[in-house]
């Protein structure tokens, strides 16, 4: 296993749980016995995000030191984050009414799936602007904060003491020092955790697969192919151009990144990949302080691939119901998915929590969801490459911003890994 690559070694992971999970449909001794250990991969994966954010960030404000730049870096970054899911929203509408990929579907053929768990946390979403989004980013409790695993809150406090290390000076110095032995370390324990990965995606795709089965696609297949379509086009397009912008090639960041993908995909949460992402976009010229801030908020501000989606499956449930939405009406529909999709990364579900709140303001019936839950986990393993690739170019953007992107280092870096590749 040693001489395949992580992301060859995710993929058969990948492929054998597909297997497994087909040739068992609908037998629950699979859920029974490879759940847990799903289970435990994703929580081994929760167990060091905190850790490695919390440390990298407070090595990174430390090393800045300034109150002024770290705002500046923080009221660019919003604004970066706000133009991008903005023109993602504007894709999956334009998408939506081209392709039509709920015209003509008969809603008699669909099945329904519950999705009260959904429901039960829709009144956190519906209440929430955002005004109470920059309000929670300061934690009452920064305790409870990390137990909640409340990321903007946490990033908020570590900022804050990040800069209270600084100015404190040569007094400082032994907590710096605690907290860059702390990232290593936990860096050191990712390395160690992604070699459980492959045995973790097997269980988690054999699972999903032998609930739900291959055939659970077939009626809802235009739109899985549209939403796919759809993504790689700005992943390829949009982001390319971003990309290209700044000096980079889109298509060499996504080597650089792979075996990240390919976990993303594999398991459908950006989470499992957010420690590895961090360090390959050091090494790619970005500096630490811009990573260790730009790619956790990103995980809240950022989420192209989630807004894209939103927008496109609102439009698709809409042509289900045969509702023929006006402009005014879409552009509503933008408006309230720019502010419920923001600062909510933390809620279960967060792309059905969030179309569930914005069906309603837009006349959409949102009993709808229930016939596209069943492949929901299908089309998130597509929301989450695309997150993950926005987030990691935004790292680079901003490096270049500010004026802080080593073009030498990123250049070494890539021909590194085109050569291994």
């Amino acid at each position: 296993m040693k001489r395949i690559g992580l992301a060859w070694q995710i993929f058969i992971g990948l492929i054998a749980g597909i297997i497994v999970g087909a040739i068992f449909y609908g037998n629950p001794a699979v859920e029974t016995y490879l759940k847990p250990i799903g289970d435990i991969f994703l929580r081994l994966i929760k167990m060091i995000v905190i850790p490695i954010v919390v440390s990298s960030l407070v090595v990174g404000v430390a090393s800045v030191g300034d109150m002024k730049k770290l705002g500046k870096l923080g009221g660019k970054t919003i604004i970066y984050f706000e133009i991008i899911t903005t023109i993602a929203i504007i894709v999956g509408l334009l998408a939506a009414n081209i392709f039509q990929p709920g015209a003509g579907v008969n809603i008699k053929t669909l099945e329904k799936t519950d999705i009260q768990s959904y429901v039960d946390t829709t009144s956190e979403v519906q209440s929430h602007s955002m005004a109470d989004t920059f309000v929670n980013i300061v934690p009452k409790n920064i305790m409870e904060s990390l137990a909640n695993g409340d990321m903007l809150a946490i990033i908020f406090f570590s900022v804050m003491f990040g800069l209270g290390v600084a100015a404190i000076g040569e007094k400082g110095k032994p907590v710096l020092q605690f907290f860059q032995g702390t990232a290593e370390a936990m860096f050191y324990v990712t390395n160690q955790i992604m070699k459980f990965a492959p045995f973790g995606v097997f269980a988690l795709i054999g699972v999903t697969v032998s609930k739900f089965g291959v055939e659970s696609l077939i009626p809802l297949s235009k739109l899985v192919i549209v939403v796919y379509a759809t993504m790689i086009f700005f992943v390829f397009i949009v982001l390319g151009i971003v990309a290209k912008l700044v000096g980079l090639n889109i298509i060499h960041l996504i080597k650089i990144l792979k075996d990240e993908l390919v976990l993303a995909y594999s398991t459908a949460s950006s989470e499992t990949v957010l420690p590895k992402v961090m360090e390959k976009m050091e090494k790619l010229g970005c500096p630490k302080a811009i990573t260790s801030f730009v790619i956790p908020v990103g995980y809240s501000f950022n989420l192209d691939g989630s807004t894209l989606y939103q927008a496109l499956a609102a439009i698709f449930i809409a042509q289900l119901y045969g509702i023929d939405m006006s402009l005014s009406q879409q552009i509503s529909l933008v408006l309230v998915l720019m502010v419920t999709s923001k600062g909510i990364a933390g809620v279960p579900g967060v792309s059905f929590v969030v179309l569930l709140a914005t069906l309603g303001t837009v006349g959409i019936p949102a009993e709808g969801l229930a016939f596209i839950a069943g492949i929901d986990r299908i089309l998130d393993m597509a929301r989450t490459v695309v997150n993950v690739i926005g987030n990691s170019l935004a790292a680079v953007v901003m490096s270049k911003w500010e004026g802080q992107y080593d073009e030498k280092q990123a250049e070494k870096y890539v021909e590194e890994t085109l050569k291994s590749a």
